[in-house]
């Protein structure tokens, strides 16, 4: 296992792969094209400083706070409820963005429903709203059997999104992150993942058109497409898709970012897990330090990923 602090590289990369997409959320690739983002901006589509992650960071953030306890899907659900609705892991004190999915579901869990059968459960419950802040569960699954991660990934992307697409986006982001974390590079695990991700897929009892809904990371090879087919909505297969091909077409965090957000629609999203996995694969210290500098409560997300480290790095 790589020794370097993963889950700093984890937390700083999706919060800044975020902050750098808030700004111009909702712009089209055409627009975007016209003056590209190079680096770290404030105002544009919410009015926020340079540096203001959104509740793709903040929920990723809750996650790993309930996490440094150990794993309980309450407490997780809980802490949604409270950056709702009490403005916890918040940028800058107020929640300014929040997909509809998500909105709903928490708004069930404030209510007494189980967490995870709070997510919405039909084919247009497909938002990118589970896939965006899954990736500190890789620290509590990392060694456990392949099962088991399959299980507690569908059961922590439930909390907001129950159907079984966002489940499998997110089993495979997290299949992709750890391999990153285990030290292999994009291009071999993108080629191992189309086996194993696929052979574990066929051996449930998971709908076959659910399948092979994932032909462009398990069959075809994504990176060779061009830009024009890729997409950028978020919708959870377009997020997923445009992730792993900004990291297979670019050589460091910052082109990989920059790569994702340029892609326009869902910015902050499509930059947050792109941000997540280069995090991971060039690690925290190739992230551009002034970017880090202008990070709301950069100080507190270090710390978490102290807190994070101090119970999960023996494992």
């Amino acid at each position: 296992m790589i020794k370097r602090d993963y889950y700093k590289d984890i937390l700083f990369g999706v919060a800044i792969g975020d902050a750098l997409g808030v700004p111009v959320e909702f712009k089209s690739r055409q627009q975007i094209s016209e003056n590209p983002i190079t680096d770290m901006i404030g105002y544009g589509s919410y009015g926020m400083p340079p540096g203001t992650w959104s509740d793709d960071s903040s929920l990723t953030f809750c996650l790993a706070d309930a996490l440094v306890d150990n794993y309980d899907l309450q407490k997780i659900a809980r802490n949604f409820v409270k950056w709702r609705y009490e403005n916890f892991w918040t940028a800058r004190g107020e929640v300014f963005d929040v997909g509809m999915g998500t909105q709903q579901a928490i708004e069930k869990i404030a209510k007494g429903i189980r967490p995870d059968l709070a997510g919405g459960f039909d084919s247009r419950s497909n938002g990118n709203g589970s896939l965006m802040r899954i990736l500190p569960l890789l620290a509590y699954i990392k060694n456990r059997p392949v099962e088991e991660r399959f299980n507690i990934t569908k059961e922590v992307s439930s909390i907001t999104h129950g159907h079984i697409r966002s489940a499998i986006a997110c089993f495979y982001y997290l299949e992709f992150a750890r391999k990153l974390l285990f030290g292999y590079s994009p291009v071999n695990i993108y080629a191992e993942l189309k086996s194993e991700v696929l052979n574990y897929l066929n051996s449930t009892n998971i709908n076959r058109e659910e399948i092979t809904s994932f032909n462009s990371v398990l069959v075809d090879d994504i990176h060779t497409k061009d830009v024009a087919e890729i997409k950028s909505s978020g919708y959870v297969l377009h997020t997923l898709e445009a992730s792993i091909w900004c990291l297979l077409n670019t050589s460091s965090y910052q082109e990989a970012v920059l790569k994702a957000v340029n892609l326009g629609e869902d910015t902050d999203t499509t930059g947050a897990i792109t941000g997540g996995l280069a995090g991971l694969y060039y690690g925290y210290q190739n992230i551009p330090e002034e970017w880090v500098i202008m990070l709301a409560r950069n100080k507190d997300i270090e710390a978490l990923s102290v807190s994070m480290a101090k119970k999960y790095s023996k494992e």
